[in-house]
């Protein structure tokens, strides 16, 4: 898998570190199907959120405490976390940043990403991290 790219869709924004500690400790968790989507103007609850997926609950809450510890070790507070028990669909509360875990089945049954629709890139791109 890729390295996440330097802030990503929002380099050079005060949210690109945020942006880039979420998708690097996603991609060494081994994280599928990994979706950002710019809620900039279109939400006040966060900046972004990123949608992945794990292959087990085991994988999902390890995916949940890797994106966790990453955060911590950066600095950037503690974040608030939600399911982390179920390890079906785990809620990361970063601030800025909202962060959901799926197993697959789950992921497909809420489909998140058809909700807030892949087009709410600035300039009307998809902003999908992988």
């Amino acid at each position: 898998m890729p390295k996440a790219k330097p802030g990503g869709p929002f380099a050079g924004s005060d949210i690109a570190r945020l942006y880039q500690v979420i998708q690097q400790a996603l991609d060494d968790g081994k994280a599928e199907d990994i979706v950002t989507i710019d809620l900039r103007g279109k939400s006040t609850i966060a900046d972004f959120m990123a949608i992945a997926s794990g292959r087990s609950q085991r994988q999902v809450t390890a995916l949940a405490e890797r994106v966790l510890r990453a955060l911590k070790d950066a600095g950037l507070g503690t974040a608030k976390v939600e399911g982390l028990a179920a390890g079906d669909w785990v809620l990361i509360d970063a601030g800025d940043a909202i962060v959901h875990l799926f197993r697959p089945q789950v992921r497909a049954f809420y489909d998140l990403e058809k909700m807030w629709s892949l087009d709410l890139a600035p300039g009307g791109g998809q902003a999908a991290g992988n």
